[in-house]
């Protein structure tokens, strides 16, 4: 039988009255439960009388979380966000984890106020025990509908960083990573990214050991025992968020060789084939992007001769032959195409792992082949320096928001494009070859003592620049961007 507003408060005097003698007044307490039966206004005060005098009737603990979480259910809104308002104070002992997994649940509604209200208490209970908390969440998210584990993976992405140093203790965050390493066997491409980024905030994975362990993780989500389908667009899109995951955590003591490896056996060969996973996005200037910016952290490699070839051919094929000089038709052919940014990546690719093996080009590649190559980068050279004249006059004495307009950014990058491949182009003109050189790709955040200054903080790309002498122009493409598509079904990845 429901309570009334008038028994309701009649209960409490005497619950609040009795103060140590709370327990012979369980009848009393009972009453109050009953609020829940009511109408609204019996109900909302139900949801502050029951967490009030919870404690002092363990007995009653599940009828009295049980009347609470009715409330947390109920049709009205304000009631609701009152009852969970009041959740954290169930939050003790073993019925911890139970509030988590309840307000886990409750991550799912749609009204905004409630929402926060539910992070809020969330946050609260977090800092009464950790690890409790964690428990919920996390069998919400092995477990949960998807809508609850998408918002729980969100929570730790987004709460995790703005906890205090006290609560994110070595053992706390020793039961984050045990527990994402069992999510991480069935997740897909956005929560794959969301969790490597709340392990990635970890304190105790900031070491070369963690990341290392974090770089062991990235390797088993991208499959690099298997061969790769570039006609797949998943398959290619698992390598593309994995080695994204990966770059940051490489270094001089974390080593980047099973994924420069992987892109020179498997990727390299089937560039051609790759199916975009995006639209728009310049998939093959994307993974050689991703290379260029592997290879300077490759260790030792089973297969350098091997995979230095695989990239000394690429090279060629974006490195035309000059046009015949002869009569007839064909004189007034078009100029081969000059794909600078393909160019710079290879380029640069060739020139860090050429370290390990200095004699490449001398020893291992037949006489031959070496002048042709030396013709591509001689005639590639010419290309470049009318090139770099033309974009030089057209950015002469522009400084400011002049510089900031979209065609002169283009042109700063197209120049920051061409002045590498010209450092890098010397270098292997030397005999013997060098490769002491050392430039920052175009692409990375400018450096404010270079000549681009004037556009510090503006990272672009041009994803398919163009030269042809004889229209002496070129067109950027569009810069580098990606997005998850967010519609794929859960599977290991994807």
């Amino acid at each position: 039988m429901a309570a009334t507003v008038e028994e309701l408060y009649r209960n409490y005097g005497i619950l609040a009255d009795a103060k140590e003698d709370l327990s012979k007044h369980k009848e009393a307490y009972q009453v109050i439960l009953d609020g829940v039966k009511g109408g609204p206004k019996e109900k909302r005060l139900a949801a502050q009388f029951i967490p009030k005098f919870f404690s002092s009737f363990p007995e009653l603990a599940d009828a009295a979380i049980n009347a609470q979480l009715d409330l947390c259910e109920d049709e009205d809104v304000s009631i609701r966000r009152q009852a969970i308002k009041e959740l954290p104070r169930f939050a003790s002992g073993e019925n911890l984890p139970r509030v988590a997994d309840i307000l886990t649940q409750l991550l799912q509604t749609d009204d905004s106020a409630e929402f926060n209200q539910v992070n809020t208490a969330l946050i609260s209970i977090f800092k009464i025990d950790a690890k409790g908390t964690l428990g919920g969440l996390f069998s919400q998210i092995l477990q949960g509908e998807d809508v609850v584990r998408e918002r729980a993976i969100k929570f730790l992405s987004s709460k995790l960083k703005t906890m205090p140093e006290d609560i994110m203790t070595k053992e706390v965050e020793d039961y984050i990573f045990t527990e994402t390493k069992k999510v991480l066997e069935d997740v897909t491409g956005e929560e794959f990214v969301l969790l490597m980024r709340v392990l990635s905030g970890l304190k105790y994975l900031q070491t070369v050991s963690g990341r290392q362990q974090l770089v062991e993780l990235v390797v088993e989500q991208a499959f690099l025992e298997q061969a790769l389908n570039p006609a797949d667009t998943d398959s290619v899109d698992r390598l593309l968020q994995c080695t994204r995951q990966a770059l940051p955590l490489f270094s001089k003591n974390v080593h980047s060789t099973r994924f420069v490896t992987y892109f020179c056996e498997h990727v390299l060969p089937n560039l051609s084939m790759l199916t975009s996973p995006v639209a728009e996005l310049d998939i093959q200037l994307e993974v050689l992007k991703l290379l260029a910016e592997m290879s300077p952290f490759c260790g030792d490699m089973d297969k350098l001769e091997a995979n230095l070839t695989m990239l000394f051919e690429k090279l060629l094929e974006f490195m035309p032959l000059p046009p015949e000089e002869e009569n007839g038709e064909n004189a007034t052919s078009e100029e081969p195409k000059l794909q600078f940014s393909y160019v710079e990546c290879l380029l640069f690719s060739f020139h860090q792992l050429g370290k390990k093996l200095p004699d490449f080009l001398i020893d291992k590649v037949n006489a031959e082949k070496l002048k042709d190559f030396k013709i591509r980068l001689q005639y590639f050279a010419r290309g470049l320096q009318v090139y770099i004249r033309q974009l030089r006059v057209a950015l002469q004495g522009k400084t400011g928001d002049a510089l900031k307009t979209e065609e002169n950014k283009i042109k700063v990058v197209a120049l920051k494009i061409t002045n590498n491949i010209n450092v890098l182009i010397k270098d292997l003109f030397h005999n013997p070859p060098s490769y002491k050189s050392t430039i920052t790709l175009s692409w990375k955040p400018v450096q404010k003592t270079e000549a681009a200054a004037a556009v510090v903080g503006v990272e672009l790309c041009v994803t398919d620049l163009v030269f042809a002498e004889q229209r002496g122009g070129f067109r950027g493409g569009r810069g580098r961007g990606f997005g998850g598509r967010g519609n794929r079904s859960r599977g290991r990845i994807y």
